[in-house]
């Protein structure tokens, strides 16, 4: 059988008794602030924030890239413009507008 003496004194006991009252006094608030409503609102906000960011960064990145194989596509080496292909989107758009423009005149003509 197990030896259950303690040789422990009452004083050590007894703070031994209060340092883990305070642990746990310490592990309780610890609780209640994280199950607090206001806690867990601003944890989803500050996630939410932080997904977005994260997704704005990555459209910007996108975008920046779009834009630079654009660039790269209308521009020579130098950065002057290539008309021999700028010329054609140009036309391109220029006569979607105008059928656009007239399919929007005959709808309410």
């Amino acid at each position: 059988m197990a030896d259950t003496s303690d040789t422990r004194t009452p004083a050590q006991i007894e703070a031994d008794i209060t340092r883990r009252r305070a642990v746990l006094a310490e592990t309780l608030d610890e609780i209640g602030v994280r199950v607090h409503p206001k806690t867990i609102v601003g944890d989803a906000k500050a996630k939410l924030a932080s997904n977005i960011d994260h997704t704005l960064g990555r459209a910007y990145v996108g975008v920046n890239r779009a834009v630079s194989d654009a660039r790269s596509r209308f521009t020579d080496e130098k950065g002057a413009p290539r008309l021999e292909r700028i010329v054609p989107v140009a036309l391109v758009a220029v006569g979607l507008v105008g059928l656009l423009a007239l399919n929007t005149r005959r709808r309410r003509g």
